[in-house]
């Protein structure tokens, strides 16, 4: 079992930047593929971004691509959401998620489904 705490969310004008991070502790952490969710309050949970248990292939929803960039430090058992150029609807909770691999596969997952650990969430407000 892994359990995971988001951080980094806030208050950021239109254009900005933030940061989020999402530690991980319990199991080793290379056994998980990773991903990042948002959601706004009366609609579904909705894919971000996600990556691979190494690192070395990520996927992105159109709508954060060429802007949003998951990486992952395996070390220090962290995954994060570097966000840039940051718009208005980009505001919601955003949650990172974890999928137990059972084997060294190097995909990504894209479905909410797919995954088994969840945190709390973060929000993130993009004022305009």
């Amino acid at each position: 079992q892994v359990q995971l705490v988001e951080s980094g969310g806030g208050l950021v004008q239109a254009g900005g930047s933030l940061r989020l991070s999402c530690a991980a502790s319990g199991r080793t952490f290379s056994r998980y593929a990773m991903g990042w969710f948002r959601q706004v309050p009366g609609k579904e949970r909705k894919f971000a971004a996600a990556v691979s248990w190494n690192g070395d292939n990520t996927y992105y929803s159109d709508s954060v691509k060429g802007r949003f960039t998951i990486a992952r430090d395996n070390a220090k058992s962290t995954v994060y959401l570097q966000m840039n150029s940051l718009k208005p609807e980009d505001t919601a909770v955003y949650y990172c998620a974890a999928k137990t691999l059972y084997s060294r596969t190097t995909s990504y997952f894209t479905g909410g489904g797919e995954y088994d650990y969840w945190g709390q969430g973060t929000q993130v407000t993009v004022s305009s």
